[in-house]
């Protein structure tokens, strides 16, 4: 394996600890990580659709802003991971920090 580097999963371990890949980039496991960060950023997207809309509305209820506030926090989370993962590696690449 040439020119392996550390890439941040955009998944945790079972007690939430942050999961590493040491690879290349072109194994099923960096696949499987691609296609899981690509899902993540399409759910940001239509979370912040959603928000838009229901904001717009004027009418929410504290129960839907409450679940609303739930899943763009947590998709939040998702986006800053997957941000921090591609961060590292392009400064790794690069040699920038």
């Amino acid at each position: 394996m040439t020119d392996a580097i550390a890439r941040l999963l955009p998944w945790t371990g079972p007690e939430g600890k942050p999961c590493f890949l040491v690879s290349d980039g072109t194994g099923y496991v960096s696949r499987v990580a691609d296609a899981m960060e690509a899902a993540q950023m399409a759910l940001a997207a239509e979370l912040l659709t959603e928000a838009r809309r229901v904001l717009a509305g004027r009418a929410w209820t504290s129960g839907e802003l409450h679940l609303l506030t739930a899943e763009l926090s947590e998709s939040l989370a998702e986006v800053r991971r997957v941000a921090e993962s591609r961060g590292a590696r392009l400064a790794a690449l690069g040699g920038e920090d």
